[in-house]
């Protein structure tokens, strides 16, 4: 899928873009906070694996034709995080090859203000009216409460807990409004 052009979102608060290069710090400050990290991958990530991520982020889309986009906060232009959508091949029972799984992080000082879920919802407007999968799904850390309240509120679904690389995990759905 070359040449696919990344879109832009704007929500009231947040402006969700193509990442820049110049992102690429404020990307390693969200990815070292302990805060971010503890219910994915447990442990700050060191900026060589904020890179990958990085990298990751940016190649999802020509191949995929979705990805993950920057959140930068419209009133102070900074990058305040990252959501989007991707598949990871990830080996977890059953299976969600093939299918967009959402994920979003936020720096802490977002948290607890809706922030999260305007802008998840936003990103799902924008899958919902561009992708042709009818449904997609998210893997959340149990313990995560404020994300899995964020899923409720977009149209997750809890379809049952899993074990994902040894921990559990809760599996959730979401199916796409008819066209």
């Amino acid at each position: 899928m070359t040449g696919t052009i990344i879109p832009v979102i704007e929500t009231e608060r947040a402006v969700i873009r193509p990442y820049r290069l110049s992102d690429f710090d404020a990307h390693v400050t969200l990815w070292a906070d302990p805060q971010v990290t503890r219910y994915i991958g447990g442990r700050p990530f060191t900026r060589e694996e904020s890179w990958d991520r990085y990298l990751r982020f940016a190649g999802l889309w020509p191949v995929l034709g979705f990805g993950f986009w920057a959140v930068e906060e419209r009133a102070s232009g900074r990058l305040v995080g990252n959501a989007g959508f991707h598949d990871l091949k990830r080996r977890i029972e059953p299976s969600i090859e093939g299918l967009p799984e959402a994920g979003w992080a936020l720096l802490p000082e977002m948290h607890g203000k809706g922030f999260a879920t305007e802008v998840v919802a936003a990103i799902h407007r924008w899958s919902d009216a561009t992708l042709p999968h009818d449904r997609t799904v998210a893997i959340v850390d149990p313990g995560n409460t404020a994300s899995l309240r964020v899923a409720k509120k977009c149209g997750y679904r809890e379809l049952l807990t899993t074990l994902y690389r040894g921990a559990p995990t809760v599996l959730l759905e979401r199916r796409a409004p008819p066209r």
